[in-house]
Order: structure tokens, then sequence, then C-alpha cells
């Protein structure tokens, strides 16, 4: 364990932010490390570009009737600001209180790396794997992936597979095994209210012209009724009711009880629409959140102007069924319908990604439940996830093969925030389920 800790310290180094142009070089320098790390494990690796960001690719020697798994990852990690808040470097990886801390420990380094010291160690202990196993490790997944989708129908043939595994979730609880077989989708778009041509002194113009900051706070509060209910025209029309096996099992899973929430997220009271419990709100009924507001003067002290203009970002995480084009053409003509006159409403859509289902109960979701099982020592939870991952729905329509979503980051991970951190002995878990996982897998040929 301790040459493979190290090693995860070596990945982490790598100051791999992919939104960050000053950073493309460690970007590239950590993709050639990955590259000689597959190699180093007895299977063949090479560096593919892109019209951004490269991909690494491995495979073992592929046979006739076994079957073809893709391991999916991502090297690149989001920015590190605010800095000060950060108890360590974020580049330079510690272990302390049983946790390895750093950028990229959990999303996704840390996740995939266990993967990789997995099959490193089977092919030390055997000499080959199990299954047909490629591997993908992207550098833009925390920029939405915007050129895998076309390298892998470029390349459609190269990548067919049966199933692809992929650790970039989490578990509900520590110690409790988790098996996501469904993921939240994303639409996200911004507008900007705009009004006078120039900031104008409140006291002489107050009253007389529409405040765009007024105006954008109105936008935002009429997105959701008092009860917590999105209030946007059709945004619920094609969302699909809860299995009845799943609310049983839900209600029965650790870590997303309300108190639970409360636990982790340090908020004082819990939020939401009314008649859903935590976790049906967190993994099966689409949201709408306001992710930033900007305008008007936020100095110390009282400045009293009236701004030119104001900015809000919105995002929108959808469930199965329904269409991220099709929801942001309805925030769009709510928003338009909803803005007075008086001022000037643009809106711009973002970057999205349609949400992902799958069936739990087929041949690989079992395999992958027992594996889950070996590998921790209790039976695993199944659940869909909050967040969204949109390369996996393009897996699907692509390759026409599902995902298994095999977590292993724990809710105070603090993903995407300061102080980032990965239980080592999840890690340790996580390259124990890779050799139990593609045994499994392997077996249902």
């Amino acid at each position: 364990m301790n040459r493979w800790q190290e090693q995860l310290y070596s990945l982490l180094r790598f100051p791999s932010i992919s939104t960050d142009s000053s950073h493309a070089g460690d970007v590239a320098a950590c993709a050639e490390w990955l590259k000689s790390m597959i190699q180093e494990s007895g299977l063949s690796a090479e560096i593919r570009p892109t019209p951004g960001h490269p991909v690494v690719i491995g495979k073992n020697e592929h046979k006739e009737g076994r079957l073809n798994v893709l391991l999916y990852g991502h090297y690149d990690v989001q920015p590190v600001d605010p800095l000060e808040l950060w108890e360590s470097p974020p580049f330079e990886p510690e272990e302390r209180g049983g946790k390895i801390w750093g950028r990229g420990s959990t999303d996704n380094k840390g996740q995939h790396f266990a993967h990789l010291c997995g099959v490193a160690e089977t092919m030390e202990e055997k000499g080959e794997l199990p299954v047909n196993l490629t591997i993908l490790l992207e550098g833009e997944e925390e920029i939405g992936s915007p050129n895998l989708r076309p390298f892998l129908e470029a390349n459609r043939e190269e990548f067919a597979c049966d199933v692809i595994v992929v650790s970039d979730t989490g578990m509900v609880a520590a110690g409790v095994p988790t098996l996501g077989y469904g993921l939240r989708g994303i639409a996200c778009c911004e507008f900007v209210v705009k009004g006078p041509a120039r900031d104008l002194h409140s006291g002489c113009y107050g009253g007389v012209v529409c405040n765009p900051a007024t105006v954008a706070a109105q936008l935002v509060a009429s997105l959701h009724d008092e009860g917590g209910r999105v209030a946007i025209e059709g945004f619920y029309d094609d969302v699909a009711d809860l299995e009845d096996w799943e609310r049983e099992m839900w209600a029965k899973v650790p870590g997303v009880s309300g108190e639970g929430i409360l636990a982790v997220t340090g908020s004082p009271a819990l939020f939401g629409e009314e008649g859903f419990s935590s976790a049906e709100r967190l993994w099966a009924r689409p949201t709408a959140e306001v992710n930033g507001i900007g305008g008007g003067y936020q100095g110390e002290g009282s400045k009293t102007v009236i701004a030119a203009e104001t900015m809000v970002k919105l995002s929108f995480r959808l469930v199965p069924n329904q269409k991220p084009a099709d929801i942001l053409a309805k925030v769009r003509k709510h928003l338009e319908s909803h803005c007075p006159s008086g001022v000037i409403l643009e809106i711009e859509d973002g970057h999205y990604g349609s949400a992902y289902h799958t069936d739990p109960h087929s041949k690989y979701g079992k395999a992958a439940q027992e594996a889950l099982k070996k590998s921790f020592g209790a039976e695993p939870v199944l659940i869909r996830e909050g967040g969204s991952i949109p390369i996996v729905q393009d897996f699907k329509e692509v390759l026409g093969a599902d995902t298994l979503l095999l977590g292993l980051a724990l809710p105070d991970c603090q993903i995407h925030s300061p102080n980032e951190n990965f239980p080592v002995a999840n890690f340790e878990a996580g390259i124990r389920m890779n050799k139990v996982l593609l045994e499994e897998l392997g077996a249902t040929v």
C-alpha cells in the first residue's frame, strides 16, 4: 500500500487545472505520467490528442470470448481558489487523520488511480486480466468534456464495449458500499438585466428608472413557489415517478436523512420540494438553483448607486425523460414573461447534459454489487446520484453500453472546495474492488 500511496502523491502534485490555459503544460505532463504508469503495469498505453487536452488510452491484450470493459476516469482538476482556506497546500498532498489531502484526491485522481493500482496488482499476480480492458482517462471533465464525445464518435469501433466502469461518484456514508444507477442531467444558463447606460445616483434617479438589481431579484424569486417547487410552466411535464422499491430502499439509506444532510452541510434547516424525502429530492427530483449573482457596489460601506446591470447564473438538475434543450427553452420563456418593462433582458444558454438511468439488477449490476460486498464486507445500497456526469449518457448514446457507477467518495470529501480529501481506507478498498469487479464481470460471459 505504501508504494501506491506514494504514487498517488506523485499524481496529485500535478496542478492539472483544465479550465486555466496557463496550466496546459501541467495537464499534458500529468497525461504523460499516467501513460508511463499504465505501461509499467504491463498494458500498452498511448496519448491521443484532441482539440483541447489529450486523452490517455491503456489496453491489455484483447482476446476472443472475453467481456469488453471500458474503465473511465479524468485527470483534470478544479481550480483551488480560495487558496487561503486550504489547511495545507493543494498540490502538496499529505496524510492526516486517515485521509489524503490535496486537490484531485477524490475528484477524480484518487478514485480512478485505485482502479489502475488494482489492474497493476492483478497483472503482477496473474500475468493477465480476466476481461478485455480499455482504460480511457480524459483531461477535460471539469470543463464539460467538450471534445470527448466527438473523439468517441470518430473512434466508435475501437472503444466498443459491453459495460463501462466509472468511479467518480460517492458513497452515502463511511463503510456503506454504494452502486449508482442514475445521474441527474444538467442545463445551465445565465442572464443579464440591463438598465441605464451607466451607474446612477440612487437619490437623484431612484423611483424614476427601473433598477436592474431589483428586477434580477424578482426574476430569481419567481423560479420557485413557497413550497420549494419550481414554478416554471411545464418544468415537470416529463418527470417519471419513482419505483416503489426505490422509495423503500432509499428510506433506509444512511447519511441522507434530514439530520445527516444538516450535519454535512452546516445549514440551519432543510428546504425543498414538499412531499418528498431528502433522498428523493437529491436523487430523483429536478431542481433550479442560483449559482451566482453580480451587480452594483460590492465594497465596504455604502455607495448609493443604481447599477447599470446585474448578472445571474442558473443551473437546473434534470431527471430521466427531461430534455435539456426543452428545459432551457421553458426557462427562457419564463424569464421573458416575468421581466418588467424598463430594462433589457439578455439570456445566454450554457453547457448541458441529459440524465442517465440504467437497471441495477442487470447481470452487470449484480456483478458490481457482489464486488462491492466482497470489497467492503457489507451489503451495498442502490442509489441515483444527485450530480451530473454528462459523458456517461454520451457513452450510452455513442457506444450503446451502460455504466456502473462505483463511487468511493464520502460526503465530507469536499470536492470542488478547499481541503479536498480522500480516505485512505477507501483508496485501499477501491484497489480491492477493482480486482474483484473484473473477476465478477469476467464470469458473466
